[in-house]
């Protein structure tokens, strides 16, 4: 039986009917739904644009075998994957990983795609846009914007040098303190008050920089 190979999996399943399903959805408790078309796929298909209508829950989609037809209606109606019945328990277990890794990559993008927000200051990483205060836009290259989103992402935490610069996207070239420390001050010079007395990338000595601001993310 499916749900027994997918506890034994570490997983925890649970089988519900459409109706049951429709109830606990609203309710958050499951992490992906397993549906069933093969029988009653009219049904199955209406009960996927309900659920996707309400809940970006990832959905599989079972199908009866050579249903191409239905397996485009599921898609259509908002499912994530399709299998076909008669299946191998692995390849769902397989597909079942595929998907929830897939799901919660699109969480973090999401949510790395939030803007951030600190002493006025608006970080769009979706954008890649930096405004100041007063809603200009204020240009800043590829490596300061790589690395004013990690100090968005770590407020308050000690990054090294090294740490910093595997951060960045901009194949930062020299020796890795220079290179850094370079960036570094020219971000200063564009979000500090007064860059050589700075409040919100302080130095760490002998350790690197953390962002003493207090960061917001927007949505």
């Amino acid at each position: 039986m499916l749900s027994e190979a997918i506890i034994h999996k570490g997983m925890v399943a649970t089988t519900v009917t459409f109706a049951r399903a429709r109830a606990l959805i609203s309710r958050h408790l499951f992490d992906l739904m397993i549906l069933d078309a093969v029988v009653r796929a009219e049904d199955a298909l209406r009960l996927c644009r309900q659920i996707r209508a309400v809940s970006t829950i990832p959905i599989i989609a079972v199908v009866a075998q050579g249903r191409e037809d239905i397996i485009l209606a599921a898609f259509e109606s908002g499912a994530d994957d399709c299998i076909s019945s008669p299946f191998g328990t692995r390849e769902m277990i397989a597909r079942i990983r595929s998907v929830l890794r897939r799901a919660s990559r699109d969480r973090v993008i999401h949510s790395l795609s939030k803007p951030f927000r600190f002493n006025g200051w608006r970080l769009d990483s979706w954008q890649r846009a930096l405004r100041r205060p007063d809603g200009t836009v204020v240009d800043v290259t590829a490596a300061e914007f790589d690395l004013l989103v990690v100090f968005c992402q770590n407020p308050g935490r000690i990054l090294s040098r090294e740490e910093l610069l595997a951060s960045t996207h901009a194949g930062l070239a020299g020796p890795i303190e220079r290179s850094i420390d370079v960036h570094i001050s020219r971000l200063r010079h564009k979000i500090e008050d007064n860059p050589h007395n700075p409040i919100l990338i302080k130095t760490v000595r002998m350790g690197g920089y953390f962002f003493a601001a207090v960061v917001e993310a927007d949505g």
